[in-house]
């Protein structure tokens, strides 16, 4: 089988953590390649997610690094075993760009997320009328096909919520984010009640920094923590306008779950934050 030309986010995780452990042992590719009877090529490009793996074959090599992390090697198993097709966000490939996919697949294998947002609202709360003006508000214009195409795959991540293992899920926004008007104020209006709405679910829990907050708590791009099974699988996900990134360094996990924590702390009450919400809905 030849090697993938995009490894999925996931695929490219497996072969990171596989690297981790050959570093971690001092061993080489050379090494654990003459391990499973095959070359250092194979070896790098299974590193790189561009290769599967199978089960045996990861087994293997963690007895060779020595690694008797029982709970991560399981976890590395169950991405190798994962096939393409069998997920919601799997419709969307050749549609929207490898980035829309790997979101909606970190959210569906996470176990905890955390976000933080200054100026819109997280994904999986908007409705469809306020994704689709973010959306046709993207210059230079998009085609309406692919507009279309963005804003179901928006309105589908909510399915996030709607299995047995639904991730909890604690949203930090900025004031400003909820008296932006995007679209509109019908639908901001309705985006508000959307997002009070939501956050009577018993999986979420929505704070808000106020404007009286006098600290400076460096929120100027979405950010999303996601907790993995084990928590060497734990990833971050910054936004921006050039497209989104996937952080999983102990050192990025580290500062940006220190950060949501610091916001957390900045932020109204759960019951205070939906009294703000209300409030600035009315005002609409």
């Amino acid at each position: 089988m030849p090697p993938r030309e995009n490894p999925t986010a996931r695929q490219a995780r497996l072969g990171a953590e596989l690297r981790k452990l050959r570093e971690r042992a001092g061993r080489t590719a050379r090494e654990a390649a003459g391990l499973l009877s095959t070359d250092a090529a194979r070896i790098s490009n299974t590193e790189a997610g561009r290769l599967g793996i199978s089960e045996e074959r990861i087994r293997k090599l963690a007895t060779f690094y020595q690694c008797d992390d029982e709970p991560l090697i399981t976890a590395l198993c169950d991405i190798s075993a994962e096939r393409r097709g069998t997920h919601w966000f799997d419709e969307y490939r050749g549609i929207l760009a490898p980035g829309w996919l790997d979101i909606a697949e970190l959210e569906f294998h996470s176990t905890a997320l955390r976000s933080m947002q200054s100026t819109t609202m997280p994904g999986p709360f908007q409705t469809e009328n306020y994704s689709r003006a973010l959306f046709e508000g993207v210059r230079p214009h998009l085609p309406a096909d692919e507009v279309e195409a963005r804003v179901a795959h928006r309105l589908k991540r909510r399915e996030v919520f709607g299995h047995a293992s639904s991730p909890t899920y604690e949203a930090i926004l900025h004031e400003a984010a909820l008296r932006m008007r995007w679209g509109g104020r019908k639908v901001a209006r309705e985006q508000l009640e959307f997002l009070i709405e939501v956050s009577h679910m018993e999986s979420v829990r929505v704070r808000v920094i106020p404007f009286t907050n006098e600290s400076f708590i460096e929120v100027t791009q979405p950010v999303m923590y996601a907790d993995g099974v084990v928590p060497q699988l734990d990833t971050v996900q910054i936004d921006s306008a050039f497209g989104g990134r996937f952080l999983d360094a102990e050192a990025d996990l580290k500062k940006y779950s220190a950060l949501i924590n610091i916001a957390e702390d900045a932020s109204l009450s759960e019951i205070e934050s939906r009294q703000l919400i209300h409030h600035i809905a009315r005002e609409m």
